[in-house]
């Protein structure tokens, strides 16, 4: 993983009894992915690969889409989700794009200059293979201090301890709101915050 990534993330890989094999900051996830697919080229390991293995979508197609399309009784007109190996985007959106055809989906990407873990906007030669891109309907850009005010509003106000791209995700439905009337918009808080306590994120 990239050197960057919080010290709680690699201490829960630790805690699993993974080796930790550290990448630039620089090269961001890119270099990580290269440099996991020349350690599995050698024999030093298999890729999972989050990014490509079609359980990845398929799971929220089986249950975070029935999940919404149930608490929201059909009555659900946005969803709004980050986009990091895009599973989630992809399999919830294929859901509800069935039961619903006008459903608009809306992926969320971090905007220029922005590091927000979890959310990603890939160079084409390492968009996920999942990833379908006629199934997002319009993407939403976040700035940093827009998902981490959002994240550390999240807490105070709502009792949600999330992770940034959450802060992300929330911002960009929040912004869908103000342009929209008699709507139904659904967002996923897809991470904790107690993965990003050293990050200087949240208040000391």
């Amino acid at each position: 993983m990239p050197e960057h990534m919080s010290a709680e993330r690699r201490a829960v890989m630790k805690a699993f009894g993974a080796e930790i094999t550290l990448t630039s900051e620089q090269g961001s996830m890119e270099e990580a992915i290269e440099t996991a697919r020349g350690m599995e080229a050698r024999g030093e390991g298999i890729i999972l690969d989050q990014f490509s293995n079609p359980d990845n979508p398929d799971a929220h197609y089986k249950t975070t889409g029935p999940e919404i399309w149930q608490q929201t009784r059909g009555e659900i007109t946005h969803f709004v989700s980050s986009m990091g190996t895009t599973g989630t985007i992809m399999g919830t959106g294929r859901y509800l794009k069935e039961k619903k055809a006008g459903v608009e989906i809306v992926g969320v990407q971090p905007g220029d200059g922005a590091a927000i873990p979890g959310i990603r906007k890939w160079p084409e030669a390492y968009l996920p293979a999942i990833f379908d891109r006629t199934r997002v309907d319009r993407i939403i850009e976040v700035t940093q201090a827009e998902a981490e005010a959002t994240t550390i509003a999240l807490g105070r106000q709502e009792g949600i301890f999330a992770g940034i791209s959450s802060g992300g995700a929330v911002f960009a439905a929040l912004t869908l709101s103000k342009e929209i009337e008699n709507s139904t918009i659904v967002s996923i808080v897809c991470d904790r915050g107690d993965r990003y306590i050293s990050t200087n994120v949240f208040p000391q």
